[in-house]
């Protein structure tokens, strides 16, 4: 490998959105440098699961468990 060529790799805190701090490598920043996150694992619905839930009215989801109701699944 080329010398010089990686970006250097070292220690930051992470804010997340409940405030709690996270230490984690990274190549952003400098050593001990603080990222604040606006979204996180702990927020985001595509990491929790989300309290919505999914709504089809005859739609693609509907017609696909009909299709396939009588297999037991």
């Amino acid at each position: 490998m080329k010398k010089d060529t990686h970006p250097e790799y070292h220690m930051i805190n992470v804010k997340m959105t409940d405030g709690s701090i996270v230490q984690m490598k990274s190549t952003w920043g400098s050593e001990g440098d603080q990222l604040a996150l606006d979204i996180d694992p702990s927020a985001h619905p595509a990491w929790n699961g989300g309290s919505s839930r999914l709504l089809d009215q005859g739609g693609r989801v509907s017609k696909f468990k009909n299709k396939y109701a009588g297999l037991g699944f």
